[in-house]
């Protein structure tokens, strides 16, 4: 009788350990982190693609939105075509369950078309009654990667100042260095409110990496009182080049590459930089981007 009722407490214990997991799973907020750039050309989608991909490879549940309205690409280097975007949601034609698309690994992307810059002309019911809608992502990703235009336009500094991290591409370029320090300086003065990551794409060395991350730093920190996070770099590697031609992720056809391995290496370094942000969610991320495009 002892055991059997030893036996009743272990399954009770275990039940209820089951049961809190799957409340905190189900209260967990999505971490967002939005990709930007302060020029075009620097490799930031390719990046986006390839860093969801390798976070996913880590068990992180990612998921895209393709927040560039002028030149949305992500479509074009995974080699898939999204029916709907965010603006079908909007107009009430689509549920935004219905306008997902599964990439590869699992990888879900949401393409957000004209419906995002809709949001500066709805009024404040229609706003409410949008995000609503778009709370329901809460929950289905942990990460979601926002990938903004490059440069420094309203609806990328909106993205970038809404989101819990920014990770800003650049490339060695002295060009490249200075477009980018303005976009952080544009982050700086609007008062950003979340941590701002660096990633230096396409090095011969993680020497130049280092020398271009410090030139970065330096300039922020003296005149922005600002400290920027060296996350991390990327070699400059050909099979980048035939991976995109190929539409297919370079992680995934050249896997063993530098550049994959650089990737890779990024991915382990911001999951485990989790527990140092709290994330917001999802609901507060729209919230905030429906303030600043109004």
């Amino acid at each position: 009788m002892r055991d059997q009722a030893e036996r009743l407490r272990v399954l009770a214990r275990t039940l209820k350990h089951q049961v809190e997991c799957e409340i905190k799973n189900a209260q967990k907020k999505t971490r967002i982190i939005a990709v930007t750039s302060g020029k075009g050309g620097v490799g930031k989608t390719n990046f986006t693609i390839n860093f969801a991909l390798a976070l996913s490879a880590l068990g992180q549940r990612v998921m895209i939105l393709d927040a560039d309205l002028g030149l949305a690409n992500i479509d074009v280097v995974l080699g898939i075509n999204p029916p709907y975007n965010l603006y079908h949601v909007l107009k009430g034609e689509k549920t935004i369950q219905e306008i997902i698309t599964t990439g590869p690994q699992g990888l879900l992307i949401v393409a957000g078309g004209s419906g995002i810059q809709e949001l500066a002309n709805l009024r404040r019911w229609q706003v409410e009654q949008f995000i609503s809608k778009l709370e329901q992502l809460e929950g289905m990703a942990d990460i979601l990667i926002i990938d903004t235009a490059a440069g420094l336009s309203r609806n990328v500094l909106s993205f970038v100042l809404a989101a819990d991290e920014v990770i800003v591409i650049t490339t060695p370029e002295p060009t490249a260095i200075t477009d980018a320090y303005g976009l952080v300086k544009a982050m700086t003065s609007k008062r950003k409110h979340g941590v701002i990551h660096l990633v230096v794409n396409r090095v011969e060395s993680k020497q130049e990496a280092d020398i271009t991350a410090s030139k970065l730093s330096v300039v922020a920190e003296k005149f922005l009182k600002l400290n920027i996070g060296h996350l991390g770099f990327i070699f400059d590697d050909p099979v980048v080049t035939k991976a995109v031609k190929h539409q297919e992720p370079f992680l995934l056809k050249y896997p063993r590459s530098p550049a994959a391995e650089c990737i890779q290496r990024l991915a382990a370094q911001m999951v485990d930089q989790e527990h140092c942000h709290e994330p917001s969610g999802v609901r507060a991320f729209f919230g905030r981007i429906a303030k600043l495009f109004g």
